[in-house]
């Protein structure tokens, strides 16, 4: 896709992985419009304070980008919360403000520009932020990592159902990256270290790490209804690995 005078709207552009997208983009000549619940500094042509959760906030944001721009080409849904629990201790209350989010506000994101980009007649590219967790049994994290699967399966079938319309949808699940939603681990000893030993190429990922997977994805004209991990390799450690054991 030539990014070079497209449409984009990106979903939680204000910070981290939303922000690094953003400045791709914009860098790549598109116009790009962000929907943030806490707009902040940000070089997009367009801020709209939203709520994904809430329907009549995601209805209206897209109706006004699609009215500015005149349609939309591009869309990459990556506004999410993270979340920290036992299953068995988890609240209702903190299950829905997760599931809320992630994957229903996702959902309607993704139906919004949807509309918007067969309405236009000129095909289009969407890329949801998911997560290796959504592919991972990562204790304390099962909301989170139910949203993230979610995500997944929701671009594939997406992808099937858009494909006729010329519109491709792909998902970028990354690993351990320093956001301002990473930061919460601070507060768990040793873990970014841990992180970092575990990933095959070594360190946290960086949100323009991420942002580049995206932008990449934004190209690629046959590739539809996939997922690609942008996480340096973490998923790839296994803890029954035997070269563990021979200190290797």
């Amino acid at each position: 896709m030539e990014l070079v005078g497209s449409t984009a709207i990106v979903t939680g552009g204000a910070s981290g992985i939303g922000l690094a997208t953003v400045e791709l983009l914009r860098a790549a000549g598109a116009r790009v419009a962000v929907v943030d619940i806490q707009p902040g500094s940000t070089p997009a042509e367009l801020v709209i304070e939203c709520d994904i959760s809430v329907e009549d906030d995601v209805v209206s944001a897209v109706r006004q980008v699609h009215d500015a721009f005149g349609g939309l080409d591009v869309a990459v849904l990556n506004a999410g919360v993270g979340g920290f629990g036992a299953l068995v201790d988890l609240s209702s209350a903190e299950w829905d403000r997760v599931l809320g989010v992630n994957l229903r506000g996702t959902f309607l994101c993704l139906r919004e520009v949807a509309k918007s980009m067969v309405a236009g007649g000129r095909g289009g590219a969407i890329v949801a932020v998911s997560s290796i967790s959504g592919f991972l049994a990562d204790r304390m994290m099962g909301h989170y990592s139910v949203s993230k699967a979610g995500v997944a399966e929701l671009v594939r079938v997406a992808a099937r159902e858009l494909g006729p319309f010329g519109v491709r949808v792909n998902a970028v699940a990354p690993g351990t990256t320093d956001t301002p939603m990473f930061s919460s681990t601070e507060r768990l000893p040793g873990y970014r270290e841990r992180v970092a030993e575990r990933s095959a190429l070594g360190g946290v990922g960086t949100p323009e790490g991420v942002a580049r997977a995206i932008t990449a994805l934004l190209g690629l004209e046959w590739v539809t209804g996939q997922v690609l991990a942008a996480d340096g390799g973490v998923s790839l450690w296994s803890p029954i690995d035997p070269a563990e054991s021979l200190g290797k």
